[in-house]
């Protein structure tokens, strides 16, 4: 298309409709619209906000809609990460130690383990999924073989390994992979209260993934009260955090399991102890606060089908000044669920927002997560949907 390929929409359903070789009336007529009407939308006085609209002149046009927004190229999937979760996979079928097959590799001490978890934690947290794909497999292996030869100090590193897999596996759409990576931690962590807690978290999000609500929510209970203080009072922040964390978790559990009035006691319990943390804590990257938990109760009005209690709560955690202090997957993701609940209240246009808004805070939340595919594709096959999203359906070759 050459130089075209810049131009605004209605310039470009100029330069198609000359390759058609139409005149302005030839072409108004097949569309059932004057040619006053396409005058204006080719010169670019009138705004083609229907992706119904934009189909159909691709319709007439014969060209796929993706040419009329801007990309006349094949559409780029998003990228399934194949290699990178079979070398995860393979990571965690290694079964080296047991085995006594120790040799032909180096050992890092603690200090080096540690940092590259918190170096893949961060990158995790910043939604760059594709980047923890890629250090995912070493890590797994350089803690499990630090671990070995440091029982004590090499544990933590060795459990948050587990953890950040799990927790990305569960954004990859591979829940039974996150489930052996979580069972892994959790095992890892016995006998310390503190690493069994913080394993937990993303327990709960696997179990959940994995639609095993009903059980999710008696494990994440145990695993609240084990870790909270005898006085809450007079808890550490890290034992709050981790208490109210599984607490969301538990009550995110009943909500998917239906029990609305459980998910609400629970996340009532967990406002208690955020108020006491604050904002701006991420003990064991659980960034557990006032407003962690405002999205959270955003989170359980989704489930419930409560669309007027999802978007006043959205409104109330976006509008705090903490709400930048969340992660920045945090934040992109809540924002797909309150797409859903737009989506649920048939606001297709909000919920085109949303997702928009999410794709600008943390683009892989969109590109990586099929989750997000799904609700994209949903927005996108209504006909009432803002040709605002179709530029980026077709990017990702959603429709």
């Amino acid at each position: 298309m050459g130089s075209a390929e810049v131009l605004p929409v209605g310039r470009r359903v100029a330069y198609w409709r000359g390759r058609r070789r139409l005149s302005q009336k030839v072409f108004a007529d097949r569309l059932g619209k004057s040619k006053s009407w396409v005058d204006k939308v080719e010169r670019g006085v009138r705004s083609l906000d229907k992706l119904s609209t934009l189909q159909e002149i691709a319709r007439v046009l014969r060209i796929d809609t993706a040419a009329l927004v801007g990309q006349d190229t094949a559409p780029v999937q998003a990228k399934r990460h194949g290699d990178g979760v079979e070398r995860i996979r393979a990571a965690l079928s290694r079964y080296e130690i047991p085995l006594g097959k120790l040799a032909g590799r180096p050992v890092l001490p603690v200090e080096r383990v540690l940092r590259d978890v918190e170096y893949a934690w961060t990158t995790f947290r910043h939604a760059r999924y594709p980047q923890v794909v890629d250090l995912a497999p070493d890590l797994l292996i350089n803690a499990q073989r630090t671990d070995v030869h440091d029982r004590g100090s090499g544990r933590g590193p060795l459990v948050e390994a587990y953890r950040v897999t799990a927790a990305l596996l569960v954004k990859l759409g591979d829940a039974e992979l996150a489930w052996l990576a979580v069972d892994r931690a959790m095992l890892a962590a016995s006998g310390d209260r503190e690493l069994v807690a913080a394993a937990a978290v993303q327990l709960g999000q696997v179990l959940r993934a994995l639609g095993r609500a009903r059980e999710a929510k008696p494990v994440m209970l145990t695993a609240a009260y084990r870790i909270a203080p005898p006085v809450i009072e007079h808890g550490a922040p890290v034992e709050l955090s981790l208490c109210g964390t599984l607490l969301i978790q538990a009550s995110l559990a009943a909500a998917q399991d239906g029990n609305e009035s459980a998910a609400g006691e629970l996340l009532d319990e967990a406002a208690g102890m955020a108020q006491q943390v604050g904002d701006g804590c991420d003990h064991h990257c659980t960034a557990f606060g006032p407003t962690a938990v405002d999205v959270a109760r955003a989170a359980v009005a989704v489930e419930n089908g409560d669309t007027d209690e999802a978007l006043a709560w959205h409104e109330k955690a976006t509008t705090r000044s903490s709400w930048r202090w969340l992660p920045v997957e945090h934040r992109a993701a809540h924002l797909l669920d309150v797409a859903r609940a737009y989506l649920h209240s048939g606001d297709v246009g909000n919920a085109a927002r949303m997702l928009t808004e999410a794709e600008r805070t943390a683009p892989s939340e969109i590109t990586h997560r099929p989750a997000a595919r799904d609700i994209l594709a949903e927005v996108v096959r209504d006909p009432r949907a803002p040709t605002t999203i179709a530029k980026l359906a077709a990017t990702l070759g959603v429709g």
